[in-house]
């Protein structure tokens, strides 16, 4: 149990602090912090010191805490210590779970500048009341050196080629560009001008970019030169800053502190045994310095451990190193990265918070503040898009027919390729899925085959790479009725299991199998096949196991009626047209047992999934073979470099995202992601050293080569041939996942994805506040950045986002969708790819029903619209077309290209194009008309024969046909025209269903009464919402 703090210890000032996610900050005012309104937050004097609390929710509802004093260069020594002194109290406010960091004046962390992005420039003087700060009479012009990522205020001195200037004058700020300096570095300082412009200039100030080497070139060169009283040539020698301490891995300390002194701990190696929960240590890494407060110390032994800390920094030439303090069991990444066998230290994890407050014996009552926010998976992709799916067989790819898409061997490997619909364009996913006994030769087959279809997409579709028993939701939600079968079809696990003598347990319908069924509703269900053996049953699911003709359903005790209903749903994908026996759990008949070979125990506990947790981004340059990654703290959308990759973890997956104006080298490097290929294989210098820099710059060692060192085998236990899926893309992120850098043990198999600049999914672009027009900007981050200040602040295109339509010329191009995820008419149905709104809307009420996409397995449909007296489907076309088509008939041999389309198609909607445009009121044939064009439509739908074309020479093109038999009674229809049906014949559960009905959309057979009481709205305001939800809404009333 820790030491108990009394409030009455604590400065008063941070009663209620970190109560709510936000930014607190006080400034210290005679030894006493004062706190500041949100006005003035990131307004820092050099004569003042400040203390600033960072309070953020986590995905798992814990509020979480960061502390920062920081230290004006012209701050005296009291409040200095102050600072330091009272972050310590604020700390023990909330309950000692803050990492506390000390930020000098130009030294500050990344952390810190995250919160004030992008820089922080203090002000000369003091802030504090009773004092005056420098007043200015008339606006001084400042030069400012940006290094790294900020910027710090710098004295008029030499340029250099290495740095980046910004000279601020009255009438315009000029950026100096060092002939030295990296794109990116470039366009990071033009957003501390813009911030200088906006907040010192009233955002009206000219901005002119220089750059070195261009003299007297043009009138900005000219100008920026005389306010230096000319040109003159920069020194040759880098003037970049060198740090001159040893970096930190060169040499670490431990000291024990005591009664405020440090002696030095005598140990080989570092290790979290020499830490005592009853003392204080600090340890002095070179560039960190950090002070480790054990649970059970008291308040006056914290505030002596830093003061020794403090001394230390001081008492040698230290500027350059930060200190940072961390309580017992809230310690850092890079903490525990100094010591040996950090791999068992649970670091600051995600989630993990009160369970390590438990085990230590504390209260964790009041730690969670917040509602945990859950995501529903359907807002991030439609579901009813168009998939392809793909067995690999040795060097190729076999393409399966819509019946066994969601059919997977888990000794086999999978490719698919899902198109969607999102804001009126396509988005691609190409993926790979490698069963658990899959071979290692056809899992390089599979990233190849699948590399091909992205290169003949020129690199804009997202890509992904799953794992058995890994997947996430959204694979799931794709295939909807997933089923996962035992062994294997494709010739390369054949020869394995032949060469090794293994039997073969592929499924067969006739042979023994158990399957474990799984999922939370009909569009996320799956079964998965497991030794059929007693001891693979589990309380908490449902399972079917058969033997031939018989074929029994047994109910785990903790199961629900949604989990039973799952059940029947996969009988009718696995044993469709048998009698079933039911069986629960503790009622079971001995036959079921002897299927199993006898009773046995089993678990009662579900098989958890990985959560997916707070997101982390990470930079990763490449430098002569060389990866470097860097985190992003706070980031946002502009945080993405065109020139570089970034690395997105959120625990549960890994989003790989490569910038437009990555190398090309390195972009097909990232591309092929789930490339296997075994570690000794790796060639040139990717095979050697690779050094991951973490926060504050720290350095961390890792060797492909080496396998010794790594926390996790790179070999895949369960892949045949014994070699690790890995080829360089996924070096990137393989490499990540097995450095562990979070201390969060992931696995090696977590699901992967690569995105393209120009084409993030929104199951990536959900993590950040996203604006497309920023992704299809062109030009590198520099000229975007400039581009953005010059109009405003508005991302500006010349052409529209890129989207690659379905197929392309290369062999690897797929081929024509075979169906859809949903079958429906007009225009929801699923849009023809690469083809306009308009074309699509209108070929919807052209086309043929046979020509459609069904779903699989295909249900038994009848049209909505009834043949009778109507000319609905005409009118329908008419406004369609008068709404969406162009005002000319130039083009229209377009439709020829439609499938089921012929002259006379193509000639009918030449017709109604011509009576469209005829009618415009901005035609000049307009004038002849009479009729008031407010009744253009009304004219359309009453008066069809004004159209040159028969209706009934083509009735086929313009309604639905009747699917009713010659003499049957037609049925009621509602005023939108379509047959209606009481709820009780339409339920998915009645015991007297209609027949030839679109199973998929039972709502549109209801009555206009009977819609509005089950689903609780009106027809037109339940089409407007998205797919997921209407198909949520009908579940609830078994429609669905």
């Amino acid at each position: 149990m820790s030491r108990a703090v009394s409030m009455r210890d604590l400065d008063p000032a941070f009663q209620g602090a970190g109560q709510n996610a936000g930014l607190e900050i006080w400034r210290i005012e005679k030894s006493h912090p004062v706190s500041l309104p949100a006005s003035s937050h990131g307004k820092f004097f050099t004569g003042d010191s400040y203390i600033i609390l960072k309070t953020f929710a986590s995905k798992s509802g814990i509020l979480r805490h960061e502390i920062h004093y920081w230290l004006g260069k012209d701050t005296s020594k009291d409040e200095a210590g102050a600072a330091a002194i009272k972050t310590i109290e604020l700390d023990a406010a909330l309950g000692g779970r803050a990492v506390q960091y000390r930020e000098a004046q130009g030294n500050e962390t990344d952390k810190l500048i995250s919160l004030f992005k992008p820089c922080i420039l203090p002000q000369e003087g003091e802030g504090a009341s009773g004092f005056k700060h420098v007043e200015e009479s008339e606006y001084t012009t400042r030069l400012f050196a940006c290094r790294g990522k900020y910027a710090v205020p710098f004295a008029r001195s030499t340029l250099n080629h290495d740095n980046i200037f910004i000279l601020d004058t009255k009438s315009k700020i000029f950026q100096f560009n060092g002939s030295n300096t990296s794109i990116q570095e470039r366009a990071k300082a033009l957003g501390v001008a813009q911030y200088i412009r906006d907040k010192y200039h009233g955002g009206k100030c000219e901005i002119a970019s220089i750059e070195d080497g261009s003299l007297m070139a043009d009138a900005a060169s000219g100008e920026f030169w005389a306010l230096f009283g000319g040109f003159a040539p920069l020194p040759r020698k880098s003037a970049r800053d060198v740090d001159t301490v040893s970096d930190s891995h060169s040499t670490k300390k431990l000291l024990s502190v005591e009664k405020g002194k440090a002696e030095p701990v005598e140990a080989d190696s570092l290790t979290r045994e020499l830490l005592a929960t009853d003392k204080c240590y600090i340890l002095d890494s070179g560039l960190e310095v950090y002070v480790w407060m054990g649970r059970n110390t008291s308040l006056d032994e914290r505030k002596s451990a830093s003061t020794a800390a403090e001394e230390l920094i001081q008492g040698s030439d230290r500027s350059k190193s930060h200190l940072i303090r961390v309580m017992e069991g809230f310690e850092t990444v890079t903490f525990w990265s100094k010591f040996e066998c950090n791999a068992n230290a649970t670091g600051d994890g995600r989630g993990n918070v009160a369970a390590r407050l438990q085990r230590q014996g504390l209260n964790v009552e009041g730690i969670l503040k917040v509602t945990p926010h859950k995501e529903d998976p359907h807002a991030h992709i439609d579901c009813t898009g168009v998939l392809q799916v793909w067995r690999v067989n040795g060097q190729d790819k076999v393409l399966l027919s819509d019946e066994n898409h969601a059919k997977f061997y888990s000794g086999d490997c999978f490719i698919f390729h899902y198109s969607y619909s999102e804001e009126e364009h396509e988005e691609h996913l190409i993926g790979t899925w490698f069963g658990k006994k899959s071979v290692e030769k056809e899992r390089a087959s599979a990233a190849s085959l699948a590399r091909k279809i992205v290169e003949s997409m020129k690199f804009m579709a997202a890509q992904a790479c799953f794992h058995e028993g890994s997947e996430p939701v959204l694979f799931f939600y794709i295939f909807q009725s997933v089923i996962v079968f035992k062994g294997g079809l494709s010739d390369g696990y054949k020869s394995y299991i032949a060469e090794k003598g293994t039997p073969d347990d592929t499924y067969t319908e006739e042979g023994l199998a158990l399957f474990r069924v799984q999922g939370t509703g009909p569009e996320n269900m799956q079964s998965i096949q497991v030794e059929a053996v007693a001891s693979s049953l589990n309380s908490s699911y449902c399972y079917i196991l058969h033997s031939g003709s018989t074929v029994y359903t047994w109910a785990g005790s903790l199961t629900s009626p949604d989990d039973q209903e799952l059940v029947e749903r996969q009988l009718d994908l696995i044993k469709p047209e048998l009698q079933t026996r039911p069986q629960k759990e503790g009622s079971e008949v001995d036959q079921f047992w002897e299927l199993l070979g006898g009773k046995a125990e089993h678990p009662k506990k579900k098989i958890s999934s990985v959560p997916e947790g707070d997101p982390h981004l990470f930079s990763c340059t490449f430098s002569k073979g060389d990866l470097k990654v860097t985190e992003i703290y706070n980031f946002t959308q502009d945080d993405l470099m065109a020139e570089d990759i970034f690395i997105l973890d959120c625990h549960s997956s890994i989003f790989v995202w490569v910038g437009q104006e990555v190398d090309t080298k390195n972009k097909l490097q990232a591309s092929t992601i789930g490339e296997v290929r075994p570690i000794g294989c790796i060639e040139g210098g990717f095979q050697g050293y690779y050094a991951l820099i973490g926060q504050l710059g720290s350095h961390v060692p890792l060797h492909l080569s080496n396998q010794k060192s790594s926390k996790r085998k790179m070999v895949n236990p369960h892949a045949p041939g014994g070699c690790s899926a890995l080829t360089f893309p996924s070096v990137v992120a393989q490499k990540f996942l097995e450095h562990d850098f979070l201390l969060e043990k992931p696995s090696r198999e977590t699901p992967m994805y690569i995105v393209m600049e120009g084409s993030e999914p929104p199951f990536f672009t959900r993590f950040f506040t996203w604006n497309s027009a920023k992704s299809n900007m062109h030009g590198n981050s520099f000229q975007r950045k400039l581009a953005i200040i010059k109009h405003g602040g508005i991302p500006v295109t010349d052409k529209p986002k890129r989207r690659i339509p379905f197929g392309g010329r290369s062999s690897g191009t797929p081929e024509k969708p075979k169906r859809s995820r949903s079958v429906s008419s007009g225009s929801e149905r699923v849009r023809v790819r690469g083809r306009s709104p308009a074309f699509n809307a209108l070929a919807s009420a052209f086309e043929k029903p046979k020509d459609r996409n069904l779903s699989t397995p295909p249900p038994t449909v009848r049209k909505l619209y009834p043949k009778s007296g109507t000319h609905e489907p005409v009118t329908k076309i008419a406004d369609i077309a008068e709404s969406l088509m162009p005002r000319t008939v130039k083009g229209m041999h377009f439709f020829s290209s439609f499938s089921g389309f012929d002259k006379v198609d193509v000639t009918f909607a030449l017709k109604i194009s011509t009576y469209i445009v005829f009618h415009d009121e901005a035609s000049p044939a307009a004038s002849k008309v009479t009729a008031d064009t407010n009744s253009k439509k009304n004219s359309m739908s009453s008066r069809p024969e004004s159209l040159s074309v028969s209706m009934s020479s083509r009735p086929e093109s313009l309604s639905v046909r009747d699917d009713r038999k010659e003499g049957e009674k037609e049925d009621e229809v509602d005023e939108e025209g379509v047959p209606t049906h009481p709820y009780e014949r339409l339920k998915t559960t009645s015991e007297d269903p209609v027949a030839e009905i679109d199973v998929t959309k039972r709502e549109a057979y209801l009555s206009s009464k009977e819609f509005q009481e089950k689903l609780g709205m009106k027809r037109a305001e339940f089409y407007k919402l998205p797919k997921w939800k209407q198909n949520k809404l009908k579940m609830a009333v078994q429609l669905f």
